[in-house]
């Protein structure tokens, strides 16, 4: 099949934001356990296989589309900190955020709603509960402090 050449490109970028998110996930997950933070080792890996999942079915549909692939993640800045880190990678999904919605406005112009599924489902997995967990992470070290928050990730 093939697909509309401008949802093909909107498709390229997102799958270098997706792999661009697991490779920082991946990073900062072994950071974390490094530090002796065992369960936002634990959580943020989990992070980076989804990445790597959203990557492949991303993929999956270029292909299908008759597109050829960009597996260039884009260039990022890791953090050092653990509150750093959370940052870093909430901004990251906010900006996956924006770009989901603004590809899914384009399938939707183009009526390519197979591939306007395929977003949605991943923009949900994106807001209710990646961003929304680091927003609660980061919610908690504003209310219990930093030395308190980094105590309970241990674990």
């Amino acid at each position: 099949m093939q697909g509309h050449p401008e949802i093909i490109d909107a498709l390229r970028e997102l799958l270098r934001g997706e792999l661009t998110a697991r490779d920082q996930y991946f990073l900062h997950s072994r950071q974390y356990e490094d530090l002796g933070y065992q369960r936002l080792y634990d959580r943020i890996n989990h992070e980076m296989e989804e990445e790597g999942q959203h990557a492949d079915d991303i993929l999956r549909r270029i292909l299908f589309l008759g597109g050829k692939p960009d597996m260039r993640p884009l260039e990022f800045t890791p953090g050092e900190t653990v509150e750093e880190m959370l940052r870093r990678d909430l901004e990251l999904e906010y900006q996956v955020q924006e770009n989901l919605k603004a590809a899914m406005a384009l399938c939707e112009r183009l009526g390519d709603y197979v591939t306007r599924d395929i977003l949605l489902a991943q923009l949900k997995d994106t807001e209710e509960d990646h961003a929304y967990w680091l927003e609660q992470q980061l919610n908690l070290i504003k209310q219990m402090g930093l030395p308190n928050y980094l105590q309970a990730q241990i674990g």
